[in-house]
């Protein structure tokens, strides 16, 4: 396999097991909801980082990293909305 297709198919497993772990919050949105409060600084520093990443990925020169922006996406959402959970 050549180089550049093995890096490809590392960026993409990579995005689908970032995404997998943000939506991993799924369960402890659903415990805050629910009265069983969680820690809300994690799913912040994580929203926080992921947005930066998601910058990165998009605004990247000469070419965008579409994986990194993919991957971190999702973490924005259920980061914010954990942490806005957890208050």
């Amino acid at each position: 396999m050549k180089n550049g297709k093995f890096f490809r198919i590392l960026g993409w497993v990579a995005t689908v097991t970032a995404m997998a772990m943000y939506v991993s919050y799924i369960s402890q949105i659903d415990n805050n909801i629910h009265g069983k409060k969680g820690d809300w600084l994690q799913p912040l520093v994580a929203a926080i980082n992921c947005t930066l990443w998601v910058c990165y990925g998009l605004f990247k020169k000469p070419k965008r990293d579409w994986p990194v922006a993919i991957a971190n996406s999702p973490g924005i959402v259920f980061g914010f909305y954990t942490f806005y959970t957890a208050l």
